[in-house]
């Protein structure tokens, strides 16, 4: 017998997209490194891929996370 019960972390009324069975879950089903959540609806969990993937493309074209070519040299040399 186990000393301890591995559980998944989450409330009933937390809205999750698991992201091995591409499905929508209210609470913890899925082990929190397969899903993305909590969202405050199902509407936003529904969405969940591409909210991430609107993330991603802002993330990807911020000049703030994008280092100049700068010949190996940094501002802090």
């Amino acid at each position: 017998m186990a000393l301890f019960k591995k559980r998944t972390v989450g409330k009933p009324g937390e809205w999750y997209y698991c992201l091995e069975h591409k499905k929508v879950e209210e609470g913890p089903e899925c082990p929190a490194k397969d899903r993305f959540g909590p969202y405050a609806s199902r509407q936003e969990a529904e969405h969940a891929m591409e909210t991430a993937r609107e993330r991603n493309l802002e993330w990807e074209n911020d000049p703030k996370w994008h280092d100049a070519s700068t010949g190996g040299t940094t501002d802090d040399d």
